[in-house]
């Protein structure tokens, strides 16, 4: 079964009081990187031993490659990575990235972050069920993995 229907158009920008969402592009890497690596302990205890990322020598110039790769997925509807942005688009607040399933009986990956800075005020916390809500309104997806945890989006199926 294909990752996304043929015709489906992802989601573009998301506005909330709290952040916007929106396909992360090569024009964010000085706000991706002040983001991931004022972050990087947080990160890498989610996604250190599985991606091996964000290593400790991580350059400029390596993410912005990296953010070219996840705009090239997204052109190709691969899989796709978006900023959570602050409302007036100076801070990288953290991200999400929508993938193809890995783990059996799912439709898709979903992994997300938010930056060490903005844990204290829950942003994480606030993150899970917006993202939850935002894969269920503008989605295709019945079942996902979401940071591991397998969640029913539509009640159409059982887990």
């Amino acid at each position: 079964m294909a990752f996304l229907p043929p015709h489906f158009q992802p989601p573009t920008q998301i506005n909330t009081e709290t952040f916007l969402l929106r396909p992360i592009t090569i024009h964010d890497v000085i706000k991706d990187y002040d983001a991931v690596m004022s972050s990087r302990d947080h990160l890498w205890e989610r996604f250190g031993e599985m991606w091996g990322w964000p290593p400790a020598n991580l350059s400029l110039e390596q993410d912005m490659i990296d953010l070219a790769w996840h705009q090239k997925e997204a052109q190709l509807h691969s899989s796709f990575n978006y900023a959570v942005i602050s409302p007036d688009q100076s801070q990288l607040l953290g991200c999400v990235y929508v993938d193809p399933p890995v783990i059996d009986g799912t439709e898709a990956d979903v992994w997300f972050w938010a930056r060490q800075s903005e844990l204290a005020g829950g942003l994480e916390s606030k993150l899970e069920p917006f993202i939850t809500q935002w894969l269920a309104d503008h989605w295709p997806f019945q079942i996902v993995s979401l940071n591991k945890q397998v969640i029913q989006l539509k009640p159409d199926r059982t887990i």
